[in-house]
């Protein structure tokens, strides 16, 4: 790709506000496509992006927005950033809009994308976000480190997109190819298992309460979730600064006193997941029932040890208490208690 490619975000999230404005800012022909309202915001006031968590320097980028496809310009590569739960809405859009474009990128958790894109596209390189980001309001977005993203496919096929790919976007934000990326995508994957607890107990937006209950229900979704993943043939990669399977395995077995000030630690840099934001969206928008990524991460680790037979409560119980609340008409958090009091009475019937 030695002439820049026109590219096309489609989707103004976290991940897209984030990767779009990295892009804008050395240069790339970007243009992102999202619902008017959204489209609106960045046309007056562009992306904006800061640091950290203070809201403290604001870059802004200035970039092409469409709210129909129609409107931009043909693409060299699509970067889709939607959620998996409205991946195949959206991607037969952009094939009705553009046909089998050069090359797909898909950013989603998951491998939920590795199963509805072939449908749509003969040319898909997947990727995994390695930071974390949060949207304030359209076009407004926190980060708390600019990448990594590891591209790759689970078949190892369409290595050379994907190394062009990176190529490209490695101008702008650190980006690697990753050999073995269906072991990747898995240890990324017991990361987002946090995500469930912390939507189910409105973390961080409402008070822990009992930090040594969050502690050990934390910590063990995660232990079980290596537990499943090793079982299920998968090797650990480290992505981004991700604890190590083997810490984690260690800090659900060692005595809370010997880990409280780390955990503490970790707890201070866990901002708003992109399924809390989902569930707090639906919750105000009182529509009644919660999308989310929760089949695409909790579901898949539930199907893997089902497929094992293995004994895993912690998930098992907060995965429960995830789809009873987030298909209630009206969402309400749990407290940590009483999160901890259902996997107790669970683990004591066995």
């Amino acid at each position: 790709m030695s002439v820049k490619p026109e590219i096309l975000v489609v989707g103004t999230g976290a991940v897209g506000s984030t990767v779009a404005g990295w892009l804008a800012e050395v240069g790339e022909r970007v243009t992102v496509f999202d619902l008017p309202p959204v489209v609106e915001a960045i046309r007056a006031k562009g992306i904006r992006l800061y640091l950290g968590e203070g809201r403290g320097t604001v870059s802004e980028h200035r970039v092409n927005a469409v709210s129909r496809l129609e409107e931009a310009p043909p693409p060299g590569i699509i970067i889709l950033t939607v959620k998996t739960y409205s991946l195949d809405r959206v991607a037969a859009l952009v094939r009705a809009a553009f046909s089998d474009p050069p090359v797909v990128l898909a950013f989603q958790n998951g491998v939920g994308n590795q199963r509805i894109l072939p449908r749509h596209f003969s040319r898909v390189v997947y990727g995994i976000v390695g930071y974390n980001a949060w949207v304030d309001e359209p076009g407004l977005v926190g980060f708390q480190k600019r990448g990594p993203l590891v591209l790759g496919t689970p078949d190892g096929a369409c290595r050379g997109l994907a190394d062009e790919s990176a190529a490209v976007l490695g101008r702008a934000v650190e980006t690697v190819v990753a050999e073995r990326f269906h072991d990747a995508v898995y240890s990324k994957m017991v990361i987002n298992l946090t995500n469930s607890i912390q939507a189910l107990i409105g973390h961080p937006g409402r008070p822990v309460g009992n930090l040594s209950a969050f502690q050990r229900v934390l910590t063990r979704l995660l232990a079980e979730g290596v537990e499943i993943a090793r079982a299920n043939g998968f090797r650990e990669v480290r992505i981004g600064g991700m604890p190590s399977w083997r810490l984690i395995r260690l800090s659900a077995r060692l005595p809370q006193i010997l880990t409280r000030a780390t955990f503490k630690r970790n707890l201070r840099k866990m901002v708003v997941s992109s399924m809390v934001q989902d569930v707090l969206r639906s919750g105000q928008a009182g529509t009644g029932g919660v999308e989310s990524e929760l089949e695409d991460i909790n579901g898949e680790f539930i199907r893997l040890a089902d497929a094992r037979g293995l004994e895993i409560p912690f998930n098992r119980t907060v995965y429960r208490l995830c789809r009873e609340r987030f298909s209630a008409a009206s969402f309400e958090p749990m407290s940590i208690d009483e999160v901890y009091r259902a996997v107790e009475a669970v683990s004591g019937r066995r």
